[in-house]
């Protein structure tokens, strides 16, 4: 047992991502987004893929007035979602749905928001003709996704370490955080859906954790590769673990400072009109 409570947590995935890793990366990257998107008291705003909803209470907070909505598919972050106190600014209505088929009449927002998530749309183009759609005539579009793995050296330590000890492929779901890298691509994916004033901006934000191993923990715990471990006996999972803890440990020891770990993480930011 005491080996097992080195990397179990209590709570769903999703409660573990918004009480963990919510305040340590993603939380960084909404402010970001919404101080560049500066939305404007009294619009309409649209999150799109908005998980637990961190970047769609990011802009209420900022607006006075208006209208927030979250949309995702996900119905354990959603949850998460309307649990949380709405907080100052107008009110957040949460739907759940694809953001490849989003149930909004056309011009419907000011704004469209879209955090760290086109990249895991199975047809990003029709994604982002739906928020070409949605948006009102000169509508604004600020969205992320981050950048090559290897600008994210911790990413990079995990997906290795996945594969050396789960096998060749455990770490395609981690590595797919990263396939929009190349931002011509992303350049030509926004314009072919009609966007105007496309740029994109290239920034780095520091994430840290308590330490490699609680990085690594949380990453097994409180996302998608908590299945890669799961269905494991416990005592191969504890072995597997460890090996994948140590693993990340030492590749990531030049970041670790009195055990703290401090790592750059990189991603592409567009913004743009309709």
């Amino acid at each position: 047992m005491a080996r097992q409570e080195q990397w179990q947590l209590e709570g769903s995935a999703a409660e573990l991502y918004e009480r963990y890793l919510v305040p340590a990366i993603t939380a960084l990257w909404a402010a970001d987004l919404v101080d560049r998107a500066a939305p404007r008291s009294g619009e309409r705003v649209l999150d799109v893929a908005c998980g637990t909803g961190v970047v769609a209470r990011s802009a209420a907070e900022r607006m006075g007035s208006g209208h927030v909505v979250g949309l995702d598919i996900n119905t354990g972050m959603l949850a998460v979602a309307r649990s949380l106190p709405s907080g100052a600014g107008p009110r957040i209505d949460w739907h759940e749905g694809s953001a490849l088929e989003m149930p909004f009449p056309d011009s419907t927002f000011d704004l469209v928001l879209c955090q760290l998530g086109l990249q895991f749309f199975p047809d990003r183009s029709s994604a982002l003709r739906g928020m070409f759609r949605v948006l009102v005539a000169d509508g604004r579009l600020a969205l992320s996704v981050f950048s090559a793995i290897e600008h994210t050296p911790a990413a990079k330590a995990l997906a290795d370490a996945l594969d050396r000890h789960l096998g060749p492929g455990a770490s395609a779901t981690k590595r797919s955080e990263h396939s929009l890298a190349d931002a011509d691509e992303l350049y030509r994916l926004v314009t072919g859906a009609g966007f105007r004033q496309v740029t994109i901006h290239t920034t780095t934000q520091n994430i840290r954790f308590p330490s490699s191993k609680e990085y690594v923990r949380l990453q097994l715990a409180a996302t998608p590769q908590a299945g890669l471990v799961s269905g494991m006996d416990a005592g191969q999972r504890d072995v597997v673990i460890a090996a994948i803890m140590g693993d990340v440990s030492s590749s990531l020891a030049i970041y670790s400072t009195g055990g703290e770990l401090t790592f750059p993480q990189e991603a592409h930011v567009v913004l743009a009109c309709k």
